[in-house]
């Protein structure tokens, strides 16, 4: 991973507890929470800062009262009046400590971006109001979206940026599989967000990160959103910062949940910390991947963003599946989007804010991309979540690699939960254990009939998910049939003989073919087993 500097680290606010403490207060009194924020500014003004755009915030604010003032001072970065920040929060500590500074009109302006965050996902344990601290600008967009009065112009080199709440970081948040946990690692913190996620319902956390800017964004997100004592961050580049060599103790690696926002663009250089990984291709997302068994308790799930490279020449579910061989995990890997080479190098060329520098310039960087590409026999490149799981002792592990572009429900992490649990199920039963068991019919399944207007038999039967995944599948009659008379009380067994005596066919030869799609169904969350 790219190494970045720690010399603009001292220009950022001081972390002082206590003051953070009553910061934290003053933002709660004044109402700067994400419902306090959506209530003043209404849906369509909050959803277009989401955009960069402040137009329609800014109007929003133009009146008095300190949520106002505190709105234009730390989501819309303007400058405000000394008296008028004085009644918002307490000015002279929060100028003493570097958030805010006087500008030369006597006025006060903030030095880093504070946004109210709704840290609600459930299954965690806690649920409270949070604030993300992170770079001027860089709330949203990337460092190409940085503007006026942003953290560049005030010294920070482009490379340590450290980015606030974005797409990726909220899918992450809402895929991740929320139980109580002793242990939690994020990996890649950048400005901790993951981190406070499991702190709801982890009692230790641990957030590391290459970047130092971002170690310390991490502890101000912490501190005031009340979870500094919970979260320890450490300095390094992948697991070097929780290996039992500098944890000090024999389970100073192992860890309940990892959870990691990674450097995953497949890029040319390393020229950004918060995104670029530093190696060739995918390797950074293959590394985490392979060494992740060894840092996971009996149990413990690791979940993270990826990109992978379509090579040429090769099924892109069985490169990406070689990279759990020999980590002693179950996987499931879900590719969500694909892009050609052109159509990738373009986004992150607009991400970085090249498309705005000179014409040469960017047609350099352009062709840098596609020759990496090139030369590695790229086709494509996938974006996906991978999920591990350190699998029961002594099991043949399970992977899965499957493409689903479809809209899914979120939060997605009870059903990932889910899908491993029934993994366990599938392993431990034959095809007589499958026709001993009792199913249920999982909520929001549907049935459809596909076939020709007029005709007396649909020419297949659909079975359809509104929830999780929303997968469909296609089904017989019998299968149909089945599946709607799952509601626990009887046996795959048994239910399969009355079907066999309602059409009058042979039980046996029901039986024999039944055990294939009872496991598609259980697999792909259409039967839940009891």
């Amino acid at each position: 991973m790219p190494e970045a500097s720690a010399a603009s680290a001292a220009a950022l606010p001081v972390v002082d507890a206590a003051r953070i403490a009553r910061l934290r207060e003053a933002f709660v009194a004044a109402g700067y929470t994400a419902d306090g924020c959506l209530e003043l500014l209404g849906g369509a003004a909050y959803a277009a800062l989401a955009r960069s755009e402040s137009v329609p915030a800014l109007r929003a604010t133009a009146g008095p009262g300190a949520l106002a003032t505190l709105v234009r001072m730390f989501l819309l970065q303007r400058e405000v009046s000394y008296p008028q920040a004085a009644l918002a929060l307490p000015v002279d500590e929060a100028l003493a400590d570097g958030w805010l500074t006087r500008t030369v009109d006597g006025g006060v302006r903030a030095t880093v971006d504070v946004r109210p965050y709704a840290n609600d996902i459930a299954g965690e344990s806690e649920a409270a109001d949070a604030w993300i601290v992170s770079d001027l600008g860089c709330a949203v967009g990337g460092a190409g979206g940085i503007g006026s009065g942003a953290a560049t112009d005030q010294g920070v080199p482009r490379g340590e940026l450290v980015l606030g709440v974005g797409g990726a970081s909220t899918t992450l948040a809402n895929i991740t599989v929320r139980r109580a946990v002793r242990r939690a690692l994020d990996l890649g913190t950048g400005s901790g967000i993951q981190a406070l996620h499991a702190a709801r319902h982890a009692a230790q956390v641990v957030a590391t990160d290459v970047n130092p800017r971002a170690l310390h964004f991490a502890r101000l997100s912490a501190e005031l959103s009340g979870f500094g004592a919970r979260i320890e961050v450490r300095e390094g580049s992948l697991f070097e910062p929780v290996t039992e060599a500098n944890g000090g103790d024999d389970d100073a690696g192992r860890f309940d949940l990892i959870v990691s926002n990674p450097p995953f663009v497949i890029s040319p250089g390393g020229r950004f910390t918060y995104r670029d990984g530093g190696m060739a291709g995918d390797d950074l997302c293959r590394s985490l991947v392979a060494r992740a068994g060894e840092h996971l308790a009996p149990g413990g799930y690791c979940q993270l963003l990826a990109n992978w490279q379509h090579v040429r020449g090769e099924d892109w579910r069985d490169r990406v599946a070689s990279w759990v061989a020999g980590t002693g995990c179950d996987a499931w890997i879900v590719q969500r989007d694909v892009q050609d080479p052109t159509t990738y190098a373009e986004l992150w060329l607009r991400d970085g804010g090249d498309h705005r520098g000179p014409r040469e310039e960017y047609e350099r960087r352009y062709g840098e991309w596609l020759d990496a590409f090139e030369a590695a026999k790229v086709d494509g490149v996938g974006f996906g979540w991978i999920t591990l799981r350190r699998a029961p002792e002594g099991a043949e592990p399970v992977v899965l690699a499957e493409e689903w572009p479809h809209p899914v429900e979120q939060p997605l992490g009870p059903v990932i939960e889910q899908w491993f649990a029934r993994q366990d199920f599938l392993r431990a039963h034959d095809d007589a254990g499958l026709l001993g068991a009792h199913y249920r019919l999982a909520d929001g399944v549907v049935q459809e009939q596909v076939g020709a207007p007029g005709e007396e038999d649909p020419e297949h039967v659909i079975l359809r998910q509104n929830r999780g995944m929303r997968r469909a599948t296609k089904v017989d009659t019998v299968g149909a049939g089945f599946a709607g008379a799952c509601d626990g009380s009887l046996r795959a067994g048994d239910i399969l003989d009355a079907i066999a005596r309602l059409l009058e066919e042979d039980p046996v030869v029901l039986r024999d073919r039944a055990p294939g799609q009872i496991r598609l169904l259980v697999e792909q969350g259409f039967l839940l087993p009891l």
